[in-house]
């Protein structure tokens, strides 16, 4: 297949790969694109550099995820584009440019899973997979104002995906369309192994809230009391008693000791050119010494407990996706570190480290651009959660988008 209309800049070439789906099943007739770090038999796989791309064989087998749709008849045409190597937020890559946010073509759409995001928001496909470790799909979700999941980890399969941060890694989705995001999960996440208790109550989670400004609380808030009437029930907590900075800390060393310990070889054997963030990254990721990944682990678990004793059968948590807006292209990187990059992967890194589902809400605007509303669950409360976002978008609109 021919590579797909493509105004956004949203798909690969180098690599371009097509399949049909099966002509039968409950995604028959949708189109879809995969990130270029799922494996597709044929085709190498870039991840979003061009050494790597050059250094690496095509691959020998399909990644299960994309088989799961493919046989659930929905077309995959082509594989989408993801920042270098996966270590960023922003969508932005020196090698292959940035795809367009098609909510506002000066601000950048969010990445990793930039064009997977970019080409949903544009309707260019009816979905798009990705993958997050520290906010690749939510956070570019928000951004563009689409539906966007981060799965339960280990729900998904990540058979024939190049790892990253293997204990925070998932493989999630972008839809505009409730139906279609929903089927997409029935598909992926297969039925409850046990009976889930319907979502009835919001907690609020106060100290994600306090991180952003007011302008942006106050935007989100029409979206919460809309949560809350569908419920019924809220209750206002403090998640994190040592401090939403605190389990960021913890979530970075643990995730820069995985990504080292996948990719740091590769780095050092080829040298590649790396961009802005993506170097400065892998370089402090370099030095993280295995004293400090063993406190980090340790504290990992104490807020495992933590979350796990304040999440009750049926909690639904609520908090804001990002704590601003999509950010303006060719932001000088020291100001997209610490005043976006750092400050989102606060509210991020709650369900990275908890293995938690949450999905993007496209529900809110400020400045007349996409602001995104969370919903979370407990581990393996996944398909509550999607039958909630349909719910809510039938009290909102029709649809989302």
């Amino acid at each position: 297949m021919t590579l797909p209309h493509d105004p956004l800049g949203a798909f690969c070439r180098a690599n371009h790969i097509a399949l049909a789906g099966a002509t039968e099943g409950p995604l028959a007739g949708l189109t879809f694109a995969v990130k270029d770090v799922f494996h597709i038999k044929g085709a190498r796989t870039g991840f979003g550099q061009p050494d790597w791309l050059e250094t690496h064989e095509p691959a020998t087998e399909t990644a299960l995820a994309v088989r799961q749709l493919l046989d659930a008849g929905a077309t995959m045409v082509g594989k989408t584009h993801t920042d270098e190597l996966a270590y960023s937020l922003t969508g932005e890559n020196v090698h292959f440019g940035t795809p367009v946010n098609p909510r506002d073509p000066t601000r950048i759409p969010g990445g990793s899973s930039n064009g997977s995001v970019a080409a949903v928001a544009g309707g260019l496909v009816d979905f798009a997979i990705g993958t997050d470790c520290g906010g690749s799909v939510r956070l570019p979700a928000s951004y563009c104002g689409v539906l966007g999941i981060r799965p339960t980890h280990g729900r998904v399969s990540l058979q024939g995906v190049i790892p990253f941060g293997p204990s925070f890694d998932v493989a999630g989705w972008f839809a505009r369309e409730p139906g279609v995001f929903e089927s997409v999960g029935r598909v992926l996440l297969g039925q409850d192994e046990q009976t889930q208790t319907a979502p009835r109550r919001l907690v609020y989670v106060t100290d994600a809230f306090d991180m952003v400004d007011e302008a942006v609380s106050s935007a989100l808030a029409p979206a919460v009391e809309t949560v809350h009437e569908l419920l019924g029930e809220r209750v206002d907590i403090t998640l994190s008693t040592e401090g939403l900075w605190t389990w960021f800390e913890t979530f970075r060393v643990i995730q820069a000791a995985e990504v080292w310990g996948n990719h740091g070889a590769w780095v050092s054997e080829v040298r590649p050119k790396l961009g802005p963030g993506i170097k400065e990254r892998f370089e402090w990721a370099a030095g993280v010494d295995a004293g400090q990944v063993t406190e980090h682990r340790a504290r990992r678990q104490a807020i495992i407990q933590q979350l796990d004793e304040r999440l009750e059968p049926g909690d639904v948590l609520c908090l804001p996706t990002s704590p601003r807006i999509a950010p303006l292209k060719d932001t000088p990187t020291d100001r997209i570190e610490v005043e976006y990059r750092n400050q989102a992967m606060c509210l991020l890194c709650i369900a990275g480290l908890g293995g938690l589902p949450q999905i993007n809400l496209p529900l809110c605007e400020s400045q007349k651009l996409p602001l995104g509303l969370s919903i979370m669950g407990a581990r393996a409360y996944d398909l509550p959660l999607l039958a909630l976002a349909r719910r809510i978008a039938g009290v909102k609109s029709t649809h989302y988008a």
